[in-house]
């Protein structure tokens, strides 16, 4: 079986891992993959993107099963595109993936089906987002509308920076034009969670909730990041909950989508905060997060290709898909200055994997047998184990057989969830 995943990233190597596992496989592309992921595939030099190359690339190849992982080819139509020449895909569909393509609709969708958010303002006039800024309680949420990167979230503690941000998006355009439209939204308190579900539109199937540590720095100080580091499962995350969240929250997120004519099929993510009030949904994204695959597939139990395709074909009803009770930490090894300046190149030497601990490939090239860094974040080192504690201990125990001299990483992932486990 010849398999395609388009993407580049940590991510997309964590996907093309698991995916692996599966004995039928006997091709496996990445467009465009790394220098890491060309270990574990064939990759190819075209653009996640390049719809139609990718299109072409899948149909001169006879792909029989695409997986799209990254959001700008799903929001653009690269499943719609696929499927159009009967290659099955894994991921929404264009008109789904506007769950994260658009934050005035994710926010629209959750007001009309009453799927606790905070509670937003939306504006497209610069003048009235300011007005509306003199008065609105501090401090607030900036978001832009459409997608940014992961950065187009700015949590403002005075009105200054409130109003820094909106003429940021919308008068400088530094998110270009996802700052066009922007949601001005409620600050909310309380532990993050992250939950990635498989969901074919019929059923939830929610897989082992996680712990990003999005800032730069220790104490989760330093700017903002794609994310330094995840644990799983998130303590805060209870039996309790989880089952919250099925019933004011997942299922009928899928029921809205379904009844706007938008069903999704493929990996919805779940960004949500537990607030004093109970659980609240921060943002949707509409593919597997990153660094959150990187601990959440290593404790799945169940084939992911057979899943994958269940949900697909909206069959994920009549296939198990199980998650270990163990625990995993992934730790981020970055060029040392990410996110804002920083230099590549650097030559890295990596242990190999084994049983419980892996090396997911960021931002890598190949310069003949040499693995040269080549970009902001550059590894996921993966630990699992029994317990959080061993996990942590296991995680950066591989760190520091990572040969890479211009590589940092924060010191503390986990800690948070650790001292939370043990109350």
């Amino acid at each position: 079986m010849k398999v395609l995943v388009v993407g580049g990233g940590g991510r997309e190597h964590a996907i093309i891992k698991k995916l692996k596992e599966n004995p039928s496989i006997t091709e496996m592309y990445a467009l465009p993959g790394n220098g890491g992921i060309a270990s574990d595939a064939t990759c190819v030099a075209i653009g996640a993107k390049d719809i139609p190359a990718i299109v072409a690339f899948a149909k001169e190849k006879a792909i029989d099963f695409a997986v799209v992982a990254p959001d700008d080819p799903l929001v653009l139509g690269a499943v719609d595109a696929l499927n159009a020449e009967g290659i099955p895909c894994f991921g929404p569909t264009a008109n789904a993936a506007i769950i994260e393509g658009s934050k005035v609709f994710s926010k629209n969708l959750m007001k009309k089906y009453n799927i606790p958010t905070a509670s937003y303002e939306v504006f497209d006039c610069m003048e009235e987002a300011l007005r509306y800024l003199e008065s609105a309680p501090i401090p607030t949420v900036v978001k832009a509308d459409g997608l940014a990167l992961g950065k187009g979230v700015i949590i403002a503690d005075t009105r200054e920076e409130a109003m820094a941000a909106v003429r940021s998006m919308m008068q400088d355009k530094a998110f270009g034009e996802s700052g066009s439209r922007i949601v001005i939204e409620e600050f909310l308190t309380g532990p993050e969670v992250s939950v990635l579900a498989f969901t074919d539109g019929n059923v939830v199937r929610p897989m082992v909730s996680s712990m990003d540590h999005k800032r730069a720095l220790d104490r989760d100080q330093g700017l903002n990041t794609g994310g330094m580091g995840t644990v799983a499962p998130n303590p805060y995350y209870t039996e309790e909950v989880a089952e919250e969240c099925m019933e004011r929250i997942f299922l009928p997120t899928m029921h809205a989508m379904n009844a706007e004519g938008r069903t999704f099929r493929g990996c919805l993510y779940f960004g949500l905060m537990l607030t004093p009030n109970g659980p609240r949904v921060i943002e949707y994204n509409c593919r597997f997060g990153d660094p959150e695959t990187q601990v959440v597939l290593p404790l799945m139990e169940s084939d992911l290709l057979t899943v994958m395709q269940a949900t697909a074909n909206g069959t994920l009803a009549d296939v198990e898909v199980k998650f270990s009770d163990k625990h995993a930490c992934c730790v981020i090894v970055a060029s040392k200055g990410y996110p804002a300046k920083y230099e590549s190149g650097f030559e890295m030497e990596l242990p190999a994997d084994d049983a419980d601990g892996f090396i997911y490939v960021a931002g890598a090239k190949r310069d003949g047998e040499r693995l040269l860094s080549a970009g902001g974040r550059v590894l996921g080192v993966t630990a699992v184990k029994d317990t959080l504690e061993e996990a942590i201990r296991a995680a950066y125990a591989r760190v520091g057989k990572v040969r890479f001299e211009n590589g940092y990483c924060r010191s503390d992932i986990g800690a948070r969830a650790l001292q939370a486990s043990k109350k």
